[in-house]
């Protein structure tokens, strides 16, 4: 089949998206080729992605990539896939991939399918589960065609840890194109941004006002998490806009997700329904969220959060 995984890093560390990735491919074929583009990698880590599942990973350095021209990153992965013979290129869900994946299926003339959620159905065929509706339903994809690329979402496949480490090998796939001027990047606040966090406290209308956020940032704390807000607490500026998840915010997919004094209202599950468990606290036993919570209290936020701060706290 000829399997090819491009994997990216934010701050140094490969994506988790990225590394399910290569499970994903791990799954379908024993030879997985991974291939990481631009400055920004770790290529020492790039050797752990062995443990999931590449026998062998490709890095182009080059600057030239960092300026996010999604043109040039299809055109090299194009390169690198006819060199490897590789029919089938998979991404990780992420901000950047979904550009570059559609253009990498144009010029290879492939099939693409995206929002995939498990591993394909080959008992009579390639069929492929994909969310549509934003999560609210699925759709079986029948891929005929020999070249494919899919881009697959967070948490779709178990992360494969128990591989060997994996060879680095450096290569040049940079072509001529149209240039850039890169001027800079502004990167969010915190820590830990909200596309790749894999827990997120996000708290809404409930919390009264800005000046009640202190326990939710300190619950963050405690778990590691991001923090994040619904759509109406951004806009009446009580948290900053790059917080707010929902449809027409930031989409997560953690595996925790701890709603606190948020209704549910169909927009931001939206954002949200990719999460592995979600975990609700209302005072509304009727709150459309304890619909889609995989836990819930009932009760109220100021005598909850509290608690199970200082429970965490207690556990270590």
């Amino acid at each position: 089949m000829g399997i090819l995984v491009y994997v990216e890093s934010t701050k140094g560390s490969l994506k988790k998206a990225s590394r399910e990735a290569v499970s994903y491919g791990a799954a379908l074929d024993s030879e997985v080729t991974a291939i990481a583009l631009g400055s920004g990698h770790n290529q020492d880590e790039l050797g752990s992605l062995g443990a999931n599942g590449a026998t062998k990973v490709l890095i182009d350095n080059d600057a030239t990539y960092d300026n996010g021209d999604s043109n040039q990153l299809a055109s090299s992965l194009n390169k690198a896939a006819e060199q490897l013979g590789a029919n089938t290129i998979i991404f990780g869900t992420s901000p950047a991939t979904s550009a570059v994946a559609a253009r990498l299926s144009v010029k290879m003339g492939s099939t693409l399918v995206t929002n995939i959620s498990d591993l394909p159905d080959t008992s009579s065929g390639f069929a492929l589960k994909r969310g549509i509706f934003t999560g609210k339903a699925f759709e079986t994809v029948e891929v005929s065609s020999e070249k494919k690329v899919l881009v697959v979402k967070k948490n779709a496949v178990d992360l494969k840890e128990d591989g060997s480490e994996a060879s680095v090998e450096n290569v040049s796939l940079v072509e001529g194109g149209v240039s850039f001027e890169h001027l800079g990047q502004e990167l969010t606040a915190g820590d830990i941004l909200l596309p790749e966090a894999e827990i997120v406290v996000s708290a809404g209308r409930g919390l009264k006002g800005p000046e009640n956020w202190g326990m939710v940032e300190e619950l963050a704390q405690v778990l590691g998490a991001a923090t994040a807000c619904s759509k109406p607490v951004s806009d009446m500026d009580w948290r900053p806009h790059h917080e707010h998840v929902g449809q027409t915010g930031i989409k997560v997919s953690p595996q925790l997700y701890i709603a606190i004094g948020i209704s549910g209202a169909i927009q931001h599950l939206a954002g949200v329904n990719s999460s592995k468990y979600i975990v609700v606290i209302n005072k509304d036993p009727e709150a459309p969220f304890f619909k889609e919570a995989d836990y819930g209290i009932v009760g109220d936020a100021f005598e909850v959060v509290p608690q199970l701060i200082n429970a965490l706290k207690a556990a270590g």
